[in-house]
């Protein structure tokens, strides 16, 4: 067998099978390229689902790691340490808010959101005991935790894993009259992504997230944007729901926020939201550890300037204007999202997104599949217009056959 194809065995043999990855294994990293144990390089146009939107092996992020590695790296929240005021100061100010509760990956901090706006919902709403509803929607995709997979309406997430949390109302994505229905005195936040990542990148209508802000600032209910892939420079904006001028009350934030280089996620909202919990309440042994802000801090850093959502608008605009001439060729249906994101839906007499991926793969070029027809694309934000160019005429060639 190849290195290759022994690594992979032992992979399978020695680890449950709760991902289906590509069969490439990667070694090194640089940029937007990945380079195989065998020394075959690949375009990455996935970054991690977004946890890279800075590429690989960043120098300003591998820096700011190696710098703080030398000092401290955790005392847990039982004392302060000398990175966290920082963390926390800078990101509420490149959110607009003014609290931070930080955590470590995605789904913890949409656990957190949960929590925190039950808790809003029971000590400031007055909602009685253990009535609070939240709603959210369709083909949602917030993280894999038991009470997250009782709320998503893929039946892989959820199968076999009851019995399920209750407290939550499934609505239809972008649509305004099915939410004004499904809310009542008991509702305290609408949970949402502005995007839809997993579902295959889908936008909402025009006008559907001012109305979602609409509604909740009319019924005394929290908006609360997970932009854990769609944030922090994806779309060409720092969060996605600045395109349709809408300010959450609270961002759930996490995967590029660490950088790729350590796990980082965080609630951000208000002192009257985030200043329902005492001592004890929740918390995390890493959350907000040294080492995580000191990488957290370097991206917002890079974040202030504007550059890298820049970037991913321009390069975004070319993405979309390419890929939009392939629709109606017959070997692709529907190309969605914003910035240097794509949903990409193939007609199915061409194959299955997994399909495609493996075709793809093999021209060096990495994306992955979701929902059976769709691949979506996502390449790190640091991408070259040559590289993304280079990938864009792999995609063509295996899609016009």
């Amino acid at each position: 067998m190849s290195i290759t194809e022994t690594a992979i065995a032992s992979a399978e043999a020695h680890s449950a099978h709760n991902y289906h990855p590509l069969p490439v294994v990667v070694a090194t990293a640089d940029g937007a390229w990945m380079t195989d144990v065998e020394g075959r390089r690949y375009l990455d146009m996935l970054a991690g689902y977004s946890a890279l939107n800075f590429g690989h092996g960043n120098r300003r992020l591998i820096d700011a790691a190696k710098a703080q590695l030398e000092r401290v790296t955790l005392t847990s929240r039982a004392f302060h340490h000398d990175r966290f005021a920082d963390f926390c100061t800078q990101l509420a100010a490149l959110c607009g808010m003014e609290s931070v509760l930080p955590m470590n990956t995605g789904a913890e901090a949409v656990e957190t959101a949960v929590k925190t706006a039950r808790k809003w919902g029971y000590r400031v709403k007055g909602v009685p005991d253990g009535m609070a509803k939240i709603i959210v929607a369709a083909n949602n995709f917030h993280g894999r935790t038991t009470t997250i997979i009782s709320f998503s309406t893929d039946p892989e997430a959820r199968e076999d894993f009851g019995p399920y949390t209750p407290g939550f109302e499934i609505v239809p994505y972008g649509d305004l009259t099915a939410l004004r229905e499904a809310m009542t005195e008991n509702t305290v936040a609408v949970l949402m992504e502005p995007i839809q990542g997993e579902a295959g990148v889908l936008v909402p209508p025009p006008g559907y997230l001012p109305g979602v802000r609409a509604l909740t600032r009319e019924r005394n209910v929290l908006f609360i944007a997970d932009e854990i892939q769609s944030g922090l420079g994806r779309t060409g904006r720092t969060f996605a729901c600045e395109h349709e001028g809408v300010v959450p009350d609270m961002y759930v934030l996490g995967k590029a926020l660490g950088g790729g280089v350590v796990p980082v996620s965080a609630v951000v909202s208000s002192q009257k939201v985030l200043g329902v919990f005492r001592p004890g309440e929740h918390g995390s042994t890493f959350g907000g550890n040294p080492l995580a802000c000191a990488v957290a801090l370097e991206v917002i850093a890079m974040l202030r300037t504007g550059e890298f959502q820049q970037r991913a608008a321009e390069l975004g605009e070319h993405l979309h204007q390419e890929l939009g001439l392939l629709v109606g060729g017959g070997a692709v249906e529907e190309v969605r999202g914003r910035g240097l994101w794509a949903g990409v839906d193939i007609a199915p007499a061409l194959g299955t997104g997994r399909e495609i991926s493996e075709k793809l793969m093999d021209r060096g070029v990495l994306v992955k599949d979701t929902h059976g027809s769709t691949i979506r694309i996502a390449p790190p934000l640091v991408i070259s217009k040559e590289d993304l160019d280079w990938g864009l005429e792999q995609i063509r060639a295996v899609l016009r056959g």
